[in-house]
């Protein structure tokens, strides 16, 4: 497989140019960026002999993962088997998976379940054993959940409170990750700003990114405000590679209420029974697919955007009727409780949906230790193309991925440690000065902000054209011509100019793949294409180390 490699404009090298000579310093042995199960699952794989700080943006039990309703995919159950659980990743992601690193996933998954068990975390059991479920894409019920569909919630509590318990880990929550520091080709930490302390420096030896996806760029999306994308961007200015960007998962089944935040219905609705109609009350997956309300993400969330179409209605709906109110109500009390918030009741009312941004399949090209591009830097999770998701995401592989490369880059980037000078050196290195004004002006970046999330939904989403992405990457280089010039002074300001950069990197690759293929559909393009068949890379031009 031959990839394909295309470079952006670059938007600067640094968010906040400083002299790091004038700011604070701080020394850690480890320094992991984010605090979702990937980065949390690091932090736990260090060993207490060694120093960690963990930096997350808002508070620790505030992330995408603990958003994450379905469950975790993984061969639990005899009649089960690996071989099957990689065949059904393997068609998911439509030729572009990595078989060896999907293997490698699927053979831990089991072990790293039961480590979560052992960290204390609650999966739901009937009998004493794991209630497994099936959902799209799965060929075998193997969705291990817990709090019926509040999974990820339930996952965080228990390795939160793991984390706590370790003196080794310093947590420094609502901290904002400007830039990666790189000295001679190496990353050596980053420049964090929190309200309390201002703009400081973490000198690491080594650094895992764990900052999760990009779903804030979409204006309906099941990820909270916090999901902009920030790691790919300092990724990117820092000199990475990036792979996979076009593609962008969005689910199926949002909540569709005016005036509403966004709410994910999980798969599992339809995996325990549930129907999807239309506006006229017709059930209409099976015109698009023999496997109907079970097919894969992809397949879904474009057939229900197809029928919005043909029927010029702004949604569908999802029939549990057929699942039964007492299955309702034990299996899915999350998701009743907020529907009972807007006069529906989940059991019996048809309930609106339309698709949403969920999943960043694209990020940083990491192998199968976890390791980036750049030296030093290591990466998991949503941040990153690992190669196990290919062009789409099977269901519940995400909390997944997020434990097992969690744990293989904590454990790798501790014996990276153990294997250079204790001692850090002090960074002196100046990344340079503002060359143009240093405030927000008449920016006003709340409406920035909306309009570009609009723009990508309209041209960058589910349906994609070469007049859209064209259009599409002509108006993100006019904002950024008079945004990403500017030297911004707080996360929303810094958000922004993340987004626009992360926004024009998934324009350019979907400009660039010609063929439709996993959640990158193309109108004009509507098939796959064999010589396709392969990787975009994106890198930024002018990308250097300070």
């Amino acid at each position: 497989m031959n990839n394909r490699r295309i470079s952006i404009p670059s938007l600067g090298r640094f968010l906040q140019p400083t002299d790091l000579r004038r700011i604070p310093h701080l020394f850690t042995d480890v320094l992991v960026i984010g605090g979702g199960i990937a980065g949390t699952r690091a932090a736990l794989a260090v060993p207490p002999t060694l120093s960690v700080h963990l930096i997350t943006k808002d508070s620790v039990q505030f992330s995408s993962s603990a958003w994450a309703q379905g469950g975790i995919a993984g061969v639990l159950d005899p009649l089960d088997e690996f071989a099957h659980h990689v065949a059904d990743t393997m068609a998911a992601g439509k030729g572009l998976c990595s078989r060896d690193v999907v293997e490698l996933v699927v053979a831990e998954a089991p072990e790293r379940i039961r480590e979560l068990i052992g960290f204390g975390a609650e999966f739901d059991r009937i009998e004493g054993e794991l209630a497994l479920t099936l959902e799209g894409g799965h060929s075998h019920p193997r969705i291990a959940h817990a709090l019926g569909d509040a999974t990820g919630r339930e996952l965080m509590r228990a390795m939160t409170d793991e984390l706590m318990a370790r003196p080794s880990i310093e947590l420094l929550q609502q901290t904002f990750i400007l830039d990666l520091v790189t000295v001679e080709d190496q990353c050596r930490g980053a420049v964090i700003w929190s309200r309390d302390r201002g703009l400081a420096l973490i000198q690491a030896q080594q650094t895992i990114l764990c900052t999760g996806g990009a779903g804030a760029l979409y204006r309906e999306t099941t990820n909270p405000r916090i999901a902009t994308a920030d790691g790919h961007a300092a990724a990117l200015r820092a000199g990475c590679i990036l792979r996979d960007m076009e593609f962008m998962q969005f689910h199926p089944t949002v909540l569709y209420i005016a005036g509403s935040s966004r709410h994910l219905i999980t798969e599992a609705v339809r995996g325990e029974g549930a129907h999807l109609l239309d506006c006229n009350g017709h059930r209409f997956m099976f015109d698009y697919c023999s496997d109907g309300e079970l097919a894969p993400r992809d397949i879904v969330s474009q057939a229900i955007t197809e029928q919005m179409t043909r029927t010029t209605h702004p949604c569908v709906y999802l029939d549990l009727s057929p699942v039964g109110p007492a299955r309702v109500a034990h299996r899915f009390p999350h998701i009743t409780r907020v529907c009972a918030d807007f006069g529906l009741d989940l059991a019996t009312d048809r309930v609106p949906v339309r698709p949403g941004a969920h999943y960043m399949i694209g990020g940083l090209v990491t192998d199968t230790d976890g390791r980036t591009s750049l030296p030093g830097l290591w990466a998991a999770g949503e941040v990153t193309s690992s190669g196990l998701h290919g062009a789409n995401r099977l269901a519940s592989n995400s909390l997944l991925e997020g434990v097992v490369f969690g744990l293989r880059c904590g454990r790798n980037a501790a014996q990276a440690v153990a294997s250079q000078a204790a001692s850090p050196q002090v960074i002196a290195a100046d990344p340079g000065t503002p060359t143009c004004e240093t405030d927000q002006g008449q920016l006003d970046v709340s409406d920035l902000r909306s309009s570009l999330r609009s723009l990508m939904g309209r041209d960058v989403g589910i349906v994609r054209t070469a007049a859209g992405l064209e259009a599409a990457t002509r108006q993100l280089d006019f904002w950024a011509g008079y945004v990403c010039q500017r030297v911004l002074h707080n996360p929303e300001g810094w958000e922004l100019q993340n987004m626009m950069l992360v926004a024009r990197s998934i324009a350019a690759a979907a400009l660039e793949r010609h063929e439709s293929r996993g959640v990158h559909f193309r109108a004009d393009y509507p098939e796959p294409v064999e010589d396709q068949r392969n990787h975009i890379e994106i890198c930024c031009s002018q990308s250097a180390s300070n």
